[in-house]
């Protein structure tokens, strides 16, 4: 029988990455996924199909799931055998209550471990450009909770906090930040030490308000931050002027919707984070790998009679090379005349991490770019083979076959819709999303397919970014207005295309 298992795992302080890489592993084994509104709900998609999410969030003054509540589902979960994440924001003991859902799994004897996560405390004022420790500046820093339990009496010794010479860290603290204030100048704190407040830190929603205990609580009103905000209190705010680093990146405050499968989002996501985007992923297509394809024994038969093999994605080499090693064969059965085509430069990586060289590479990654590459190459009579994907289109097959090569299509996998992935989908358009990536017709097919006549006002003054012209048709036809398209027709591309569209925006 499986054994149970809880694991209290901090998500970290906003931004997807800042997950530990153990945290990342249990999410992926997980049963069942507690999660709170700051664990970051993108983190939801690394969890096992068919895991039941069960949303136990809280807001400031608004509390869905008591504590109480949440306990005892962790102890129910557990007594059912499951494998359990409370997926919580920050570190789990780290004002995160994770205590106290330790214990009351302890009291069941229940397995439980402790997951730490990079708490907000220091992270946040480091995504704002505050160390909160600097030599010569502040040699300690101080963690404090601005939101005690409404239930006791208050515990915090001010007049032992303004006397700190260290650095002070108020979490969850916003809604108390005059009272805050006022009481650490009342009890001899300079009213000139620089402050800062930021709100919703390491995300594209990162604001940062500085200036002094003088000066902070004005211009906080100003800029009506609200909840979350850390406050950080001490010389060491003198120094975000000149240490932001993340508000000078060109997507920084973007939130970008990734729509391609998960196993091939890496690239694109990568890149995106890179430029100061918050990727949001949301794989609108999974892959279904045909058995056993009608012609299989004629391709195997074949193998070595092939002049030509077609790449056209990443899918079709992973599952054409998986097939072949279930049929106790390589692609040593290939004569050693036959050349390889790839479309796209992510397919032919693909190829040379197996240790196999790409013989022709399309200038332009679409079906023309092959037949413009493949018309001087190919003869009347030569063998091509085309392993893809079971629904494609037919003007490659159809242009080789008037060139008079004999052509023999695979059809080695499905492309499916997840629904599985809907209400992730609609929570995160409900969020916030400033771009939408699509990267072929699929992704967009199966993405209003996921969304909904119903939702599609939630389009509304989205920008639309595609990889090229067969997406952007597709897109059309669903009637989608379309922001910029990649030239040329790789993520690389892509990415580039949706830099330069910011920047522009921006200026203007």
């Amino acid at each position: 029988m499986k054994t149970a298992m809880v694991y209290l795992v901090g998500a970290g302080p906003g931004a997807e990455e800042l997950i530990t890489v153990k945290g990342l592993n249990c999410l992926k084994t997980a049963d069942v996924v507690m999660y709170d509104r700051l664990s970051g709900v993108g983190l939801l998609a690394y969890a096992p199909t068919g895991a039941e999410l069960i949303d136990v969030g809280k807001t400031p003054n608004h509390h869905p799931v008591p504590q109480e509540e949440i306990n005892r589902i962790l102890v129910e979960k557990a007594k059912e055998g499951k494998t359990v994440v409370r997926l919580k924001g920050g570190d789990p003991f780290v004002f995160g209550r994770g205590g106290e859902e330790a214990l009351a799994l302890e009291e069941e004897n229940l397995p439980f471990e402790i997951v730490p996560g990079i708490t907000s405390s220091i992270a946040v004022p480091a995504y704002a450009g505050i160390p909160v420790t600097h030599r010569h500046v502040s040699s300690s820093f101080h963690v404090i909770t601005g939101h005690e339990d409404p239930t006791q009496e208050e515990s915090l010794d001010y007049e032992v906090l303004a006397k700190l010479n260290g650095t002070l860290v108020f979490l969850m603290g916003v809604g108390k930040l005059e009272k805050i204030v006022d009481q650490l100048v009342e009890h001899g704190k300079k009213p000139e030490t620089p402050s800062a407040l930021i709100h919703r830190g390491t995300t594209s929603s990162q604001k940062t308000v500085t200036g002094t205990l003088e000066t902070i609580v004005k211009r906080v009103k100003e800029a009506a931050l609200k909840a979350p905000c850390i406050i950080v209190i001490g010389e060491v705010v003198a120094l975000q002027p000149r240490l932001k680093w993340i508000e000078k990146k060109p997507l920084f405050g973007k939130r970008v919707m990734v729509t391609r499968s998960r196993s091939q989002a890496s690239n694109l996501s990568e890149s995106l984070k890179e430029l100061g985007a918050e990727v949001m992923e949301c794989p609108t297509i999974e892959i279904e790998p045909i058995q056993k394809p009608d012609n299989l024994e004629n391709v195997l038969d074949g193998m070595n009679t092939y002049q030509h093999v077609i790449f056209t994605s990443v899918n079709g080499v992973d599952t054409f090379i998986q097939l072949l090693f279930k049929s106790g064969m390589d692609l040593r059965s290939l004569s050693p005349d036959c050349r390889i085509t790839t479309v796209g430069k992510a397919t032919q990586k693909r190829l040379e991490e197996m240790g196999l060289r790409t013989d022709y590479l399309p200038e332009v990654f679409t079906a023309e770019g092959i037949l413009e590459t493949m018309k001087t190459l190919v003869k009347s009579g030569d063998k091509v083979l085309v392993p893809r994907a079971g629904i494609g289109r037919r003007n490659l097959l159809d242009s080789l076959h008037r060139m008079g090569a004999e052509v023999e299509e695979l059809k080695l996998y499905n492309t499916i819709v997840p629904m599985q992935n809907r209400e992730l989908l609609l929570e995160q358009l409900r969020d916030g999303i400033d771009w939408i990536t699509f990267t072929s017709a699929s992704t967009v097919n199966h993405f209003m397919e996921m969304i909904g006549k119903e939702n599609i006002k939630r389009l509304k003054n989205k920008k639309i970014a595609v990889i090229g012209p067969v997406t952007a048709s597709a897109a059309q036809d669903q009637g989608l207005a379309i922001t910029c398209q990649a030239n040329p027709h790789s993520i690389p591309a892509l990415v580039e295309a949706i830099r330069k569209e910011s920047i522009t925006h921006d200026k203007c």
